[in-house]
């Protein structure tokens, strides 16, 4: 997968793998303080639908250890899981790609590691379903928004989001305008 260059090192995004899930979780505890989640979330989110999970790490053999992660999955469009929920299954056919977590390190933070995975991750996004949606947390809206993704608001979605924080937006890009999925950010 596309090579990110950063100052420390060269990463890349390769598929997740159970051996992964540890790396995963710290990762995860140090970028989403205020959102815990089990480490049986990460674990389902790989085993129902493995070709939505990613990790970044060292291109080369050494061991410089994982960067960050994508999680993703099919998905029912304006129904976005609770926050440290196990799913049970993922729907077929989905009405959404959903994209549950990306968490990156500080070494890889601006090095277009997000840019690199959503070129391979959209496509595939877009055999399952038309649109893409997710949770923006922390602040993330208008990265987000540079991404294509758009804000859904609703009674219904904003009860939904609770378990996220007061600040959390249902957020959706279509793909069927974007089908190469391109990023096309600054």
């Amino acid at each position: 997968m596309t090579i990110v260059d950063t100052t420390t090192a060269t990463l890349h995004w390769r598929p997740m793998t159970a051996i992964d899930l540890v790396a995963v979780n710290a990762i995860a505890a140090a970028v989403h303080v205020d959102y815990p989640e089990d480490a049986a979330v990460f674990a389902e989110r790989l085993a129902l639908h493995p070709q939505g999970c990613y990790v970044l790490g060292a291109a080369d053999s050494s061991d410089a250890g994982l960067a960050g992660y994508i999680i993703s999955h099919p998905w029912r469009l304006g129904e976005p899981p609770a926050l440290n929920a196990l799913l049970g299954a993922v729907p077929s056919p989905a009405s959404t790609y959903y994209i549950h977590d990306i968490a990156l390190l500080p070494r890889a933070r601006g090095s277009g590691a997000t840019d690199a995975v959503l070129a391979t991750l959209l496509p595939h996004a877009a055999t399952i379903a038309d649109n893409v949606s997710l949770v923006a947390v922390g602040g993330t809206v208008p990265f987000w928004r540079r991404h294509k993704f758009a804000s859904r608001d609703s009674s219904a979605l904003t009860r939904k989001l609770a378990s996220y924080g007061t600040d959390a937006s249902y957020m959706t890009r279509p793909l069927s305008a974007d089908p190469a999925g391109a990023t096309n950010v600054s």
